[in-house]
């Protein structure tokens, strides 16, 4: 015998899904940001050699 469908149970589920994802992919875009920021700051440091001063 099947049982009753929980839809309350299934929507929370569902909304935490999302907002897992939600959240993961605002870390990786933060992590990202953390990266390029470091990089170009360590390019600004050091002067390009294939730019003539």
């Amino acid at each position: 015998m099947a049982f009753k469908p929980n839809y309350g149970q299934e929507r929370a589920a569902r909304n935490r899904a999302k907002e897992q994802k939600k959240q993961e992919k605002l870390q990786r875009r933060q992590e990202e940001s953390e990266r390029r920021k470091a990089e170009r700051e360590a390019g600004a440091s050091e002067p390009d050699p294939t730019k003539p001063s």
